[in-house]
């Protein structure tokens, strides 16, 4: 049996403090995808019994929260329009849940995440690691990029394994 090697290398093109957390976040989307591969828009919108969200509404904010972070904390700027029209509907509802997102195949939803992320490649390969360390001041804190990548990688795992779990049970009633 091959030995496998277990390491985190910094991805080609970005500092390679950066790189390394970036191949982090990367590397926990790739499991993520790897997982949706052949989803039905009935699997994508299915809500099980005992979880508040389907698998659909799930990416749906996956997406969305990454590209506020990046343009609203890192960026403190306007939103690129073609991302923003990506997001038609808001993340919350009145009461603090997530909206419900439903009726979008697995192609749109992988066409939001993919656009979203590109567009954070593409300004964190841009940054050097002062500007990686420097705190942006907004109102309510003080956040630097490195604490945003690193929000994302827990956040996207956080609803990586809700999304897992849900699989799991969408296979189990698929077999009966």
């Amino acid at each position: 049996m091959k030995r496998k090697k277990l390491t985190v290398l910094p991805l080609p093109g970005f500092e390679p403090e950066i790189g390394r957390w970036i191949w982090g976040l990367e590397d926990v989307r790739r499991t993520l995808l790897e997982k949706l591969t052949g989803l039905s828009r009935q699997q994508l919108d299915a809500k099980q019994t005992g979880h508040a969200h389907s698998v659909g509404t799930l990416l749906y904010h996956i997406a969305l929260i990454e590209a506020d972070w990046l343009y609203e904390e890192v960026l403190r700027g306007e939103w690129d329009p073609k991302i923003r029209a990506l997001f038609p509907q808001e993340d919350r509802n009145p009461d603090d849940t997530l909206i419900s997102i439903v009726g979008e195949d697995l192609h749109e939803h992988l066409h939001r995440l993919h656009a979203v992320r590109e567009e954070l490649l593409f300004h964190f390969r841009a940054m050097d690691v002062e500007d990686w360390r420097t705190p942006r001041k907004l109102a309510p804190y003080d956040v630097t990029p490195e604490w945003v990548i690193y929000h994302l990688i827990e956040h996207e795992s956080h609803h990586r394994g809700q999304i897992f779990q849900l699989l799991s049970i969408l296979k189990e009633q698929n077999a009966v």
